[in-house]
């Protein structure tokens, strides 16, 4: 057998079976193609990716997650001539690997994500968010509350920022409520130094976006702090809290309290490189007796995830 015959036998075996680092590896080797060329055809689709993400998402050290990245991975799909979904099929198929030792699901599915992520941009685009928003965060601090019926009740988000731009008056605040949520239920209240403007939501997938409208224009240089909550408690038992930065930042702290007829067995605290990576960074964390809470503080947050899980009897 042939040099290129055998890869394109090893790239229709991966195409099937995974996982999509392999396949994609396989599938640049069979074209003979350099990472510079490759992210020089995806530049053609008007899709930025850098040589040195390109060269992660082969070896397996992170995974297209963004709804930009995940524009990538079509485009490669024609790109290196595969048939099409079949890279998306490998990044999905993730489904099955997210599964706790009790049997319970650890987190959304990476298939969820990725709808989410389709639904958040189609969203962000009717609110003309662009990507880069003018703010740096210095600081978020939030506050979750778990109702009586184990259910996300309640969440308090307080935001420290500086403007790298002028003219800077929004924020754009997300909320992805837990799986069977209804999003036209949920609340938005603004509670400090902003008032509420337009709100999107998404019912298949628990997505919620709404405008906070600041009183004043930033310059560039400017700080500002506003706070604002969501109302949920629409969907069933919650068993985690996660919060996603996309780029490091300055301080996040965050806390969850129980509703007094409702606790958990035990608690932790986790970070994951991104919503297909595996959870590293575990530590329980011991339940307050007096608050009934739990809480977590990065001192300077990097990109990836972080968050608190906890496990019901």
């Amino acid at each position: 057998m042939s040099a290129v015959s055998a890869l394109t036998a090893e790239l229709d075996t991966v195409l099937r079976s995974g996982p999509f680092h392999v396949a994609l590896r396989a599938a640049i080797a069979a074209r003979g193609l350099p990472l510079q060329r490759v992210q020089h055809h995806l530049s053609r689709y008007g899709v930025k990716v850098g040589v040195t993400s390109l060269s992660y998402w082969q070896q397996g050290a992170r995974r297209p997650q963004r709804p930009e990245s995940l524009r990538a991975v079509r485009a490669l799909e024609e790109i290196l001539h595969l048939p099409d979904e079949s890279l998306i099929r490998l990044l999905a198929d993730t489904d099955t690997r997210d599964q706790d030792t009790t049997g319970q699901p650890a987190s959304r599915s990476y298939r969820s994500l990725l709808e989410a992520g389709d639904a958040l941009e189609r969203l962000l685009a009717e609110l003309e968010c662009p990507p880069d928003d003018g703010l740096h965060t210095l600081g978020h601090h939030e506050r979750v509350r778990i109702g009586g019926r184990r259910e996300l009740k309640h969440r308090e988000s307080q935001h420290i920022v500086r403007a790298h731009r002028d003219g800077v008056d929004r924020f754009v605040a997300v909320h992805h409520g837990d799986p069977g949520c209804t999003p036209e239920r949920m609340t938005v209240h603004a509670l400090e130094n902003c008032r509420t403007g337009r709100i999107r939501r998404h019912h298949g997938t628990g997505v919620l976006v709404a405008e906070l409208l600041f009183d004043t224009r930033l310059r560039a240089g400017d700080t500002f702090l506003f706070r604002y909550a969501v109302e949920d408690g629409t969907a069933g038992a919650s068993r985690e809290y996660v919060r996603g930065f996309g780029a490091a930042g300055g301080q996040y702290a965050l806390q969850v309290r129980f509703d007094g007829g409702a606790l958990p067995l035990r608690c932790h605290r986790f970070t994951q490189h991104s919503p297909a990576a595996p959870r590293g960074g575990r530590q329980e964390l011991p339940l307050s007796d007096h608050h009934r809470s739990v809480h977590l503080v990065e001192p300077r947050v990097r990109s990836g995830m972080v968050g608190i899980g906890w496990e019901w009897e």
